[in-house]
C-alpha cells in the first residue's frame, strides 16, 4: 500500500500543521465552558479522534494544544515524536510496531506540551490516529515559533529546526 493509496481510501486532507488527516469522531455531547478550566474559551466536544498520516515530504509541525492528545501507531514506519516541556525537558518517543525495540503503538501528550512528528528518515509513510479530550478545537491550538522554541530548548534544536516552518 503507498502513502496515495491511504489518502484516497480514508479521504485524507492536508492539514494546517504538515500531513494528512481527517475527522473520524467528533463527540455529539460537550463540556460546558463553566465547567472546563479557564484555557478554554468556549463549549468543547467530549472528545475528537483524527486519522493522520505522515510522508517523507511531511511532517507535524511543533504545536501545543489546550487539551491532551493521545497517538495512536496503525501502519507504516516508525515516527519520531518530540515533546517540549514547560520545565525545560525534551522527550523523543518512537512510536512504531517494534516493541521489542523500544518503539510504543501509543503515546499521550499531556496539554501545554509543545510537540512535533516525522518520519524516521527513510520511511515511507506511517498511519496514526489521535485523541483529543476535552475535544479538538482550533481555538486551542497554537504553533510554534523556531528561534523562541530553540532559546527554550536548546538541546533539542536541530529537531525542533527540522519541526518548524519559520
Amino acid at each position: 500500500m503507498t502513502a496515495g493509496e491511504i489518502i484516497s481510501m480514508l479521504r485524507l486532507e492536508a492539514h494546517p500543521e504538515g500531513g494528512y488527516f481527517t475527522e473520524t469522531y467528533r463527540s455529539g455531547e460537550s463540556v460546558a465552558r463553566a465547567h472546563l478550566p479557564s484555557r478554554y474559551g468556549g463549549n468543547r466536544p467530549f472528545g475528537t479522534a483524527i486519522y493522520y498520516l505522515l510522508t517523507p515530504d511531511s511532517f507535524s509541525s511543533m504545536h501545543r494544544l489546550s487539551s491532551d492528545e493521545i497517538f495512536h501507531f496503525y501502519l507504516g514506519d516508525p515516527v519520531e515524536l518530540l515533546e517540549l516541556h514547560p520545565d525545560g525537558r525534551g522527550e523523543i518517543i518512537l512510536l512504531g510496531s517494534g516493541l521489542a525495540k523500544g518503539m510504543a503503538p501509543q503515546a499521550v501528550v499531556p496539554a501545554g506540551v509543545w510537540q512535533g512528528a516525522r518520519l524516521v528518515p527513510g520511511g515511507t509513510y506511517a498511519l496514526l490516529g489521535t485523541t483529543v479530550a476535552p475535544g479538538f478545537d482550533f481555538g486551542d491550538f497554537e504553533i510554534g515559533v523556531r528561534a523562541a522554541l530553540i532559546e527554550r530548548h536548546s538541546s533539542s534544536a536541530e529537531l525542533i529546526t527540522a519541526l518548524t516552518r519559520e
